[in-house]
């Protein structure tokens, strides 16, 4: 349902302006975006166009349909005049222990490979032990992302690009590089994230990175997934990687926190896993 507003409203209010944006976003016509929300074009029409106030289960149901997450969802119901519907809430709260217990659990299960905890902005919150041993070997973990981070969070997009973090020990540097880039720049648009976008500026910025990503490599021969190669002594380790996220968040938190678990590509990787593990 939506209320009539009066057809002389000068200024079109904020909740019309961000469902254009997000239905523009998604690259869908107002027909598609009505259909999949169980609204009329024309009521679709007159709330883009601010002459209709949507209804809080209107935001919701266009909110779903656009596939919007959950800290924008609440950003569009505050715009419609609502409040906010989805906690926000951090892994310390009692509320959040069995999901933090499960998190602990897949961490810590997945030993011997190394697994990070991160969240929407790749700002980084923990690791299991095998991260630590693998990147520990160019240098404490904490002391890198405080050096490539400065005075902002924690953050493994700067550890990975920045030259005093990871980046000088990836061999594959030019190959993995655009290829990260490009998928947290998708992140970023798809979930209208503006901190993550210019966090990918200042990633640009840094020495090196530009020219980097233009002199793009390839390899010659199909993979089926994109390793990450790191200098391991004299030898390589070549691991790549998968996401776990949460299947139906309904808190700001377990919406965007991720678990990117890392594999041994090869035999050989697989040895030099255990091997860190022993020497632990």
């Amino acid at each position: 349902m939506s209320t009539a507003l009066p057809a002389c409203n000068e200024a079109r209010p904020p909740i019309a302006h961000l469902l254009k944006g997000w239905r523009t976003n998604r690259k869908i016509s107002q027909l598609e975006l009505a259909l999949s929300a169980g609204i009329s074009q024309r009521q679709l029409s007159f709330i883009e166009s601010g002459r209709a106030r949507p209804s809080r289960d209107t935001v919701l149901n266009l909110a779903e349909a656009l596939d919007v997450p959950l800290r924008e969802r609440n950003t569009l119901l505050q715009a419609a005049g609502f409040s906010a519907l989805y906690p926000v809430r951090n892994l310390e709260d009692p509320f959040l222990t069995p999901v933090r217990d499960a998190l602990n659990l897949l961490l810590e299960r997945h030993e011997p490979n190394p697994a990070l905890l991160v969240d929407r902005q790749t700002n980084f919150l923990s690791a299991n032990q095998a991260a630590r041993r693998v990147f520990g070997q160019y240098g404490d973990l904490e002391s890198m992302l405080r050096m490539c981070c400065g005075g902002g969070s924690p953050n493994l997009l700067r550890l990975s690009f920045h030259p005093a973090g990871l980046r000088p020990h990836i061999l594959n540097w030019t190959e993995v590089a655009p290829i990260m880039l490009m998928h947290a720049r998708q992140e970023a648009v798809s979930s209208g994230d503006e901190a993550l976008l210019n966090l990918l500026d200042e990633v640009m910025a840094y020495p090196g990175v530009a020219d980097s990503c233009q002199r793009t490599e390839r390899n010659a021969k199909a993979q089926p997934t994109l390793t990450l190669d790191l200098e391991c002594g004299e030898r390589r380790l070549r691991l790549f990687s998968m996401f776990s996220t949460f299947g139906w968040p309904q808190d700001l938190l377990t919406d965007e926190l991720r678990i990117e678990s890392f594999f041994p590509a090869d035999a050989e990787s697989a040895e030099l896993l255990h091997e860190l593990v022993a020497g632990a």
